[in-house]
């Protein structure tokens, strides 16, 4: 029917979501339905994202998997005359919401009834596949039958068809026809729906707007159970009261994601962490011979690192002591920490194909705010899918917040994933300026503050369709004043970078390392993340070297040190009774784009990084950087 970027299909459109083509929308099918025909190469291979996963999957009582698998696809299609031998490989969907409106005539009917028919000549031309009503006018060319809009959602993650002849009808059934026909007038109107439904053989009408809002529920039958994307209802049903939506809802469908950079152990790491972080990849090296052959391989010469009798005598060790779970339980997996290891180690890792660090010079001014700056030649990041919420976003730090839907229905040892290469530059603060200012900071007024604001945030975050938690902790999740400045800090270079580099703003991507009370940190990675050519052409890295790192961080000072909407951006700040995260930020000066920023331009302040009016004591920078 189409094509996607793989990452397109995890982020955007992955399965349970719904996907509009040019005349109609379509619906991803689960992971059962996925077909790879005999293909090879699909696996992706990081073992960190996988044992990630699985204790995610832990957490929501899912089964364990095993592999990684990038979205099948088979070339031909774009070369062959008919490409039908590469029509059975990708990922199916189906046609959803199935109730069509006729253009011509606004018949309103389920995609069974016989009263439309699909067109779809040439597989090369998937744009033109379209449903048409055949009966109606008597033009050649048919008018096109577009998706009827409405749908039913419920926090459990269900998603059915709007009960158009039950809603009709009142709850009963037609006395004239036990399956009507009905029509779908838009009487247009920009407040409310105004759209009117009409059967065709008994002339009840009913406006839908009777079916909005919290009035409009009672009329609305209880939610079924549905999963339309495993072909499958629940089990023990549902007892939720579904919700009106219109298809294509921004809050229909939140994937739940785990992403990760495939890097190699750090080089001063112990073995007890290397065997925690990849157990199921070094579980099977039991004897010498095996160990010489795999660290031979590529991507595996990190092993040549540590001592092979030592490393041979641990892994057998957690053999014996084994409870037969592949993977180690813990409460949530920890991405950043081993990143932080190799990219702040005091050693270099041995380069690889997917990942070469080098370290760069920092002097003048800017070594007084910086303790090492380090390019990153080449770097590969591994995203994986695990499920999907709807209606309320998932929050990793109250999982309870959202109800999680499986990609499955029975079980499966894979999920999907994809990945994509570029280069990238990490920055490492000096402790010795961030964690003074830290301190300082946690009885400043202004960061009591954000902290009021966030707890605001939280308590309006939680969805009046779920039942209260006695536990709540409304500051859980709270990142810490260091996060504040080293993502306000990455901000304000990520658009100067954006003007030098050659890159556009929405290819670069962010990872903050800010670490906790136990293990401050104090790193920022700038890496490009596209999956195309885009991601490696070097303008990036190359900033990094003097002279050009320092003009771009004194140009980033100065830019955040003005803004076109002061003094209405500088002097703002998160007040009773105000929920928002950010201080003196705006579109004009700190926000980015949504693909770049990874916590939604949120847990912003200029302030923190550059004196607006007379707040001296709350600026990270030294005064040499200072503009």
């Amino acid at each position: 029917m189409g094509s996607a970027r793989p990452s397109h299909l995890m982020f955007t459109a992955g399965i349970g979501s719904l996907v509009d083509l040019p005349n109609f929308s379509v619906l991803v099918k689960g992971l059962e339905a996925w077909n790879y025909g005999g293909l090879a190469g699909y696996t992706i291979d990081e073992p960190r994202l996988r044992t990630a996963v699985n204790r995610r999957l832990q957490l929501y009582g899912n089964t364990q998997i095993t592999e990684l698998r990038s979205a099948p696809w088979m070339a031909g299609s774009d070369s062959d005359a008919k490409g039908w031998h590469a029509q059975g490989v990708g990922v199916p969907v189906s046609p959803f919401p199935q109730w069509l409106r006729c253009t011509g005539c606004n018949l309103l009917a389920p995609i069974d009834s016989e009263a439309f028919a699909f067109l779809n000549g040439n597989p090369r031309t998937p744009h033109e596949a379209r449903f048409v009503h055949a009966e109606c006018g008597r033009a050649k060319r048919k008018p096109l039958a577009v998706t009827a809009r409405f749908t039913l959602v419920c926090t459990n993650g269900h998603l059915d068809e709007f009960p158009y002849t039950h809603f009709v009808h009142r709850g009963q059934q037609c006395p004239k026809n036990q399956r009507p026909l009905l029509r779908m007038t838009d009487h247009g109107g920009n407040l409310t729906a105004n759209v009117t439904l009409q059967c065709v053989a008994c002339q009840e009408k009913r406006n839908i707007r009777e079916a909005m809002g919290e009035r409009g529920a009672s009329e609305l039958p209880r939610c079924r159970g549905r999963h339309p994307h495993l072909s499958s209802f629940a089990p023990d049903g549902c007892e939720e009261q579904p919700t009106l939506m219109v298809a294509g809802a921004s809050n229909q469908w939140f994937p739940l994601t785990l992403s990760t950079l495939a890097l190699p152990p750090a080089p001063d790491s112990g073995i007890d962490k290397l065997l925690e972080e990849r157990w199921s990849e070094l579980q099977h090296i039991t004897t010498p011979q095996v160990f010489d052959a795999i660290s031979h391989m590529p991507g595996h010469g990190y092993l040549k690192e540590y001592d092979r009798d030592a490393l041979l005598a641990a892994i057998q060790a957690r053999l014996n002591g084994d409870t037969g779970s592949e993977e180690p339980k813990q409460a949530a997996p920890d991405l950043l920490g081993p990143e932080w290891d190799v990219l702040a180690g005091t050693r270099l890792p041995t380069p690889t194909d997917d990942f070469t660090l080098e370290e760069t010079e920092v002097s003048g001014p800017t070594a007084e705010l910086f303790a090492s700056v380090r390019q990153v030649q080449r770097l590969r990041e591994v995203r994986a899918q695990i499920g999907f919420t709807r209606l309320d976003a998932p929050d990793p730090d109250n999982p309870e917040i959202a109800r999680p839907v499986r990609l499955w229905r029975s079980s499966q040892n894979w999920v999907p994933a994809s990945e994509v290469r570029g280069e990238g530059i990490f920055l490492r603060v000096r402790e010795d300026l961030m964690g003074p200012w830290a301190e300082r900071m946690q009885k400043s007024a202004v960061m009591q503050a954000h902290r009021e604001a966030y707890v605001r945030f939280r308590k309006n975050r939680r969805s009046g369709r779920l039942s209260a938690d006695a536990d709540f902790d409304p500051m859980a999740g709270w990142p810490g004043e260091r996060y504040l400045a080293l993502h306000t800090f990455s901000h304000a270079l990520i658009r100067t970078i954006a003007l030098e580099c050659g890159y556009s703003s929405a290819s670069l991507a962010e990872r903050i390392y800010a670490g906790d009370d136990e293990k401050p940190r104090t790193g920022i990675l700038l890496y490009t993340a596209v999956p195309d050519s885009e991601g490696t052409l070097g303008g990036l890295v190359a900033l990094a070297e003097s002279p050009h790192f320092d003009r771009i961080v004194r140009r980033a000072l100065r830019d955040a040190a003005r803004c076109s909407s002061d003094p209405l951006c500088s002097e703002r700040l998160p007040r009773k009774p105000a929920d928002y995260l950010h201080g003196a930020a705006c579109h004009a000066c700190l926000f980015v784009s949504e693909t770049t920023c990874e916590r939604g331009n949120r847990f912003l302040d200029r302030r923190f990084l550059v004196p607006l009016g007379e707040n001296t004591d709350e600026v990270l920078t030294p005064h040499a950087l200072r503009p």
